[in-house]
């Protein structure tokens, strides 16, 4: 209903607030430079993203690789390299680069999940420092002084109250969203108590005025490009990964399909527009799309309502929205850890492999060390390598001599670039018979690899003064080895799969027919 909606967008845009500062000052810009980003990334993405319900902002994620731009080359050259970013992002959404997202694994979405959850409870840690500490020691959010004694106790007694608040609302009625319930109530505590506790004032002021048009001051010359480009098409990949993945799990949470391609497009459009209003970019935020989901916002009206409210706290409610305690946000963002960690993990891991279970926690490992781009593209890699590894042992064959004395030689398996070696080694060609026939009914030739071994293992036939006849190829395989002369047996139970190989390619690896 609308007004769940609008009170989840409320939620949202009250939990966007501190993390956006945050972001801003660990990329090295101004605050409302993360403002901007999460208004104007959060607003376009809600409107035309592939997935009703997800919420966009500055993000960790990217803040952490502005940093080395920002300080060589300045805020500029960052925007220059959100504006090639998103279009980096677009160009992947028109030629429907989000699909490869489906091949990460499952083991790898447990490990990204729960070292998101880790990343995202380490971040709110930072919020039990000094006010005004982590800034000036010149390094964002790190490297302050921590709350001790009797400020630390009540900064923990509100964060547990904010919590507490947050489970028992939903027992109590389903009319108004638990977390903003917990902000509220603790919020209303601090100001009628006049706790001396941080809050968001206490980071930074958030008033300003409307994003303003801004064409990035940079040379436009080979030289810039070749400065932003590296650091354009790592933040395009970071930005995609996170929104897909984050895509995938609010796909499940609300049993419903999002379109990749579309995502990419928005979130490229976003951040091509956030370059040119002064913002420092952005992508899909997994902690406030969980607020979202479990606040109630399945459609784009909570997403666009999160984007306005936060565009009225810069320019009509900054000084309101400044005295909220940071422990309540902290506290919302404590049960987004726990609802977002995958706590079957351990019972998945005790019946799954041995392999699936190191992915998952060598991808969670690697997201809290490194940042989860990184992570995922590690899990997949060595997913498929492992992949790979199996199915390259699984090549055999069975053999037989018919009446006529040829030999016939039944593969069964996968022929692909890690099983060739493997099958060249099941072939006895020296002591072979003069006529040798290769059945592929149970195998498949997947890559120009295992045309390349079967052509090889044809040369060593033909050395021998030997005929070999291959049976049960798929007709484009056919297709491709009957240019090198060799013997093909027709049938009419032929597979019909595709192989990945082309003709000009596989003549240039493979040469002349024998």
């Amino acid at each position: 209903m609308l007004r769940t909606e609008i009170l989840s967008g409320l939620t949202v845009a009250l939990a966007l607030v501190p993390e956006a500062v945050a972001f801003a000052f660990v990329a090295g810009v101004h605050p409302l430079v993360g403002l901007y980003a999460a208004f104007l990334v959060g607003l376009i993405t809600a409107l035309i993203g592939g997935r009703p319900g997800m919420i966009s902002g500055a993000t960790g994620a990217l803040a952490v690789v502005m940093v080395a731009l920002v300080a060589e080359h300045g805020v500029e050259y960052l925007f220059a390299t959100v504006v090639l970013m998103g279009i980096m992002q677009i160009l992947a959404g028109v030629f429907k680069l989000g699909k490869f997202i489906r091949l990460v694994p499952h083991a790898v979405m447990l490990g990204f999940v729960n070292g998101l959850a880790i990343v995202i409870f380490l971040a709110q840690l930072t919020q039990f420092q000094v006010p005004g500490s982590a800034e000036a020691s010149g390094h964002g959010m790190s490297g302050g002084e921590w709350l001790s004694g009797w400020p630390l106790y009540l900064m923990l007694a509100l964060v547990a109250l904010t919590m507490l608040i947050i489970w028992a609302t939903p027992k109590i009625t389903s009319a108004f969203p638990a977390p903003l319930a917990g902000i509220l109530i603790v919020a209303l505590i601090v100001i009628g108590f006049n706790l001396d506790v941080p809050r968001v004032g206490d980071m930074a002021s958030i008033e300003g005025g409307l994003p303003p048009f801004h064409i990035p001051s940079v040379p436009l010359n080979f030289d810039t490009l070749e400065i932003i480009f590296p650091y354009a098409l790592v933040l395009a990949a970071i930005g995609l990964i996170e929104s897909l993945l984050t895509l995938n799990l609010v796909n499940q949470m609300t049993d419903q399909r999002g379109g990749a391609s579309q995502e990419c497009i928005a979130q490229g459009i976003s951040n091509t527009v956030t370059g040119f209003f002064g913002g420092m970019g952005g992508c899909a935020m997994i902690g406030q799309s969980m607020i979202n989901v479990k606040s109630g916002g399945r459609t784009r009206i909570a997403g666009i309502a999160a984007a306005l409210f936060l565009l009225s706290f810069i320019l009509f409610a900054s000084p309101l929205i400044e005295q909220i305690p940071l422990a309540a946000l902290v506290g919302v963002m404590f049960m987004v850890v726990i609802g977002t960690f995958a706590w079957n993990t351990f019972r998945i891991m005790r019946v799954s492999t041995k392999f699936a279970s190191f992915v998952t926690i060598l991808v969670t490992v690697v997201t809290v060390l490194e940042d989860l781009a990184v992570a995922v593209v590690v899990g997949v890699i060595v997913s498929a390598l492992q992949y790979a590894w199996v199915n390259a042992r699984r090549i055999h064959a069975r053999a037989y001599t018919t009446p006529e004395g040829a030999k016939v030689y039944q593969v069964d398996g996968p022929l692909f670039f890690g099983s060739a070696e493997g099958f060249q080694e099941i072939f006895d060609v020296k002591g072979d018979p003069k006529k040798v026939f290769i059945d592929f009914a149970e195998s498949r030739v997947a890559d120009q690899s295992a045309l390349n071994a079967i052509e090889t293992l044809a040369g060593r036939y033909a050395e021998e003064g030997k005929e070999l006849h291959l049976r049960h190829l798929s007709r484009d395989c056919k297709a491709l080895l009957s240019k090198t002369g060799l013997i093909i047996d027709e049938a009419d139970d032929d597979p019909e799969y595709q192989i990945a190989a082309d003709y000009a390619v596989q003549r240039g690896l493979f040469g002349g027919g024998h």
